[in-house]
Order: structure tokens, then sequence, then C-alpha cells
């Protein structure tokens, strides 16, 4: 069924922003394609989604001033990151941002297009080291197992994986600044992520110190359906519909929305938050539907005693971040920046 998109008295969409037709265009070939490879018994066409999945490789010879490398961590799950490592950094410590690409638990990698651009852009920007993790991916491999990635990659810069592999960048990594940072599905995963990190580092991690979160419109949800989700009907990107067919991909079989992962301060929340969580930033955007879970978060955070920041952006979309032609995304990279920094 085509949902039509609602519209103010002034003829303006009330449901999306004005945006260049050049981003209406890659938003449309997307919701297409990913709308085609979900089958109808719960599986994924990886092989369709090759076709359009456009992917850049790895590159020793620095591009845009960055050089990357890809560093394989468990070679028999596909575990690995791709390394961002700035040109202008040749001496001194710089911190370390590991990243969690998003694509509903079920898309995209480090290698495409997009996501190699973004962290670029973001290792260029912000002079830091970017580890931009490919992790399991669903319905393949459902909860918990991108979240034990995650962990995994993080006990292997804890135990000095780095310098076996790329031993300047090693030099250059503080691990006491490492922050970890996701969008969408990815942002999900940096509270998980993070929660496991500090019980495992309970257990006596030294080398690896979390210094901060950054959520950028992480994918949480819920069985509600909340004001945001149904006054944006239409918007880019994301629909009930799709988002509803993830969770279900994702989640433990026979879970509904209300599982921790998905509503994580719902009603079948998981114990305590760790003590050792660091400082937070939440980024929500004014027309992506899964605003006001998003809203629900920063509210948990905050009512539990967590130091959180709530970064708003009223006309920004879902994903506006990897669209460098969006003026919201070059005034978040350096809102990054001033966290990090």
């Amino acid at each position: 069924m085509t949902q039509k998109a609602s519209l103010a008295s002034d003829g303006r969409s009330l449901t999306s922003p004005p945006l260049p037709w050049t981003t209406r265009l890659y938003i449309a070939l997307l919701s297409v394609v990913t709308d085609g490879a979900r089958r109808s018994n719960g599986t994924i066409n990886r092989r369709l989604l090759s076709f359009f999945d456009a992917r850049s490789s790895a590159s020793a010879k620095p591009r845009h001033g960055v050089r990357t490398a890809d560093v394989p961590v468990d070679p028999s799950r596909d575990l690995w990151f791709r390394l961002f490592v700035p040109s202008s950094a040749s001496s001194g410590r710089i911190p370390v941002i590991v990243y969690f690409h998003g694509g509903g638990f079920a898309y995209l990698s480090p290698a495409s297009r997009a996501y190699d651009a973004f962290c670029r852009r973001i290792c260029r920007k912000i002079n830091a080291l970017v580890v931009s993790v490919n992790y399991r991916l669903a319905p393949e491999h459902r909860y918990p197992a991108p979240y034990e990635d995650g962990v995994d990659v993080l006990r292997f810069l804890d135990d000095g994986g780095l310098a076996s592999s790329d031993a300047t960048a090693a030099g250059l990594a503080d691990l006491s600044r490492c922050f970890l940072a996701g969008d969408s599905a990815g942002g999900n995963m940096v509270h998980h992520v993070a929660r496991r990190w500090a019980a495992d580092a309970a257990g006596g991690r030294e080398n690896l110190r979390l210094a901060g979160l950054v959520l950028i419109q992480p994918f949480f949800g819920g069985e509600e359906r909340t004001e945001s989700e149904i006054r944006l009907v239409g918007a880019p990107l994301v629909s009930m519909e799709r988002m509803d067919w993830l969770w279900r991909a994702f989640l433990p079989e026979g879970a509904d929305r209300d599982h921790e992962a998905a509503n994580v301060f719902g009603p079948r929340a998981d114990g305590e938050l760790e003590a050792a969580l660091p400082e937070a930033m939440v980024v929500v955007g004014g027309f992506d539907p899964l605003q006001d879970w998003q809203r629900r978060y920063y509210d948990g955070m905050t009512a539990r005693g967590k130091a959180v920041r709530l970064l708003e952006y009223p006309d920004a979309i879902h994903a506006f971040y990897i669209f460098p032609e969006l003026n919201q995304s070059a005034a978040f990279i350096e809102e990054l920046k001033a966290f990090i920094k």
C-alpha cells in the first residue's frame, strides 16, 4: 500500500523536511532495495543486496587525509574492523572511537560506501582513530551475537591486538580515551556493549577505559506505538512495518518488542545499570519516528543518575549524519568533536 505524506496548509511535508533531490533519490532506492530483499519467511536475500550495497576497499595510501586497513579479530565468524588512521597524526596519543554501523542489525558493513565515508570524516575532523566493527547480522545471527562481537573487539584492543596488526596505529591509540559510538542499530549496540564491557572490565581489564558513549538516533522500541511513530508515518527510511520486521529478525524466537534489547527501560529491564558507565550523548532528529524511544532512553539514564546529554536536530531525518550535503551533518560532527575533546 502506498502511504501519502501528510502536508501542512502551506504544502510542506509534515513527515520530512525539504531535502536535496539526490538525497531523496538515494533514500528511495535504499528503501526499495532493502524492502525487496526481505523475504516473507523471515530471511534476507543477501545476493540481491550485494548488487546494490556499493562498497569501498581499504587503502594503505591515504585518501582525503585518512588511511585505512581491515583488521581481522575472529575469521571463523567474519569478525573484523576497518581501522581509520588520520594522516595528520604522526606522534602523541589520540582518542579511539569504536564505531557500530546502522542497518537494523540486518544490513550494511564498515565497507559500505556511506559508512566508509562517514567514518573517514569522523577520523579526519576529530583527529581520532576509528575502529568500525563488522559484526554479525540478523536474521542469520540473532541477539545477542552483535553485542558479543562488540565486546570481543574491545577485548582484542585491550589485549594489545592492534600492535600485532598496525604498530603505527597502536602507538597513536590512547585506550584510556576510548569512546563507543554508533547510529540506529549501532546506537542500540553502544548501550548494550558498554554494559557488558563494564561487567567484563570489573574482572580485571586494565588497558581500555570507556570515556564516553555516543548514541546517534539509536534503534530502540517496544510494543507500544508512540506519538512520534504514529505522527511520522511516511517519514524517510523508517516505517513501523520495516522496524517490526527487523525486530522479529533480531530478537530471540518468540520474543516481543518489550524484550530488554529493544525496550531498555521497559517492563522486562534487566537489573541495575553498571556504575562504571561513562557519560553519554544521545542524538535525536525531529523527523525520526523513533525519537520518542530515544528521549525515553535519555530520561531513563537521567533518572538512574547517569550523566547524559541530549542533542536535538528538529529538522533532521533518520540517518541525516551520513549525508554530507545536509547542514545538520556537519553541525553534528562539530558537536561530536567537542564531546570527545
